[in-house]
């Protein structure tokens, strides 16, 4: 008999990640469902958004909706594996999509990972990254037993270094040459490191 969702009432999809909804003032995190084409197009248009590629040189970039189902689909195994954990940013009350973030290549035996995040462009300026940030973070440290968060950005984005710092991620220093340079994989460029420990004090609101 398939679980009902007891809010409205109907089948609920089988669940293919392991980690639970989050829940902060205005948003939601679920899981992205690489069956959902609601899902999948909000993928592909974060991901090749001109301001995510200024930032971003994925190694496997993504160009259509089959190569976004595929990216999900692995984040999918990740999450299962443990080794990256996955959310959608979504508003609260609609469930419109907003953006990403993910806490990636989790160490458990140094209790170290990596997070990283993106928001879509009508929901920029509204302190999502902000908001999701502080609640994954919170969870992370809390429910998988991390004690280092990493955050690295592209040297020159404040946006990024703000949401960092309003998070209690403090700035470690430059990583030269850590990054691929915007749209090319044959030059580099510098990094900001922030991290953050579990003993670290909270941040203020």
């Amino acid at each position: 008999m398939p679980h009902v969702d007891a809010q409205h009432g109907s089948p609920a999809r089988t669940r293919i990640h392991p980690f639970p909804d989050l829940l902060a003032p205005g948003i939601r995190l679920r899981p992205w469902d690489p069956r959902s084409e609601a899902d999948v197009a909000a993928w592909l248009r974060g991901t090749t958004d001109p301001e995510f590629r200024r930032w971003n040189t994925p190694l496997r970039p993504v160009t259509d909706l089959g190569g976004a189902r595929e990216s999900l689909r692995s984040r999918a195994v990740q999450a299962v594996e443990g080794t990256s954990v996955s959310y959608c940013v979504t508003d609260a009350g609609t469930g419109t999509p907003l953006g990403h973030i993910g806490i990636n290549a989790i160490e458990q035996d140094l209790r170290l990972a990596r997070v990283g995040y993106w928001i879509l462009p009508e929901a920029r300026g509204r302190h999502v990254a902000t908001r999701a940030l502080a609640l994954t973070t919170r969870w992370a440290f809390t429910n998988l037993g991390l004690h280092r968060i990493e955050l690295g950005h592209a040297l020159g984005h404040d946006a990024s270094c703000r949401v960092a710092e309003q998070c209690g991620f403090r700035y470690e220093g430059t990583l030269r040459g850590a990054m691929f340079e915007a749209g090319r994989k044959d030059a580099f460029r510098d990094v900001h490191l922030h991290a953050r420990l579990a003993t670290d004090p909270e941040p203020e609101a």
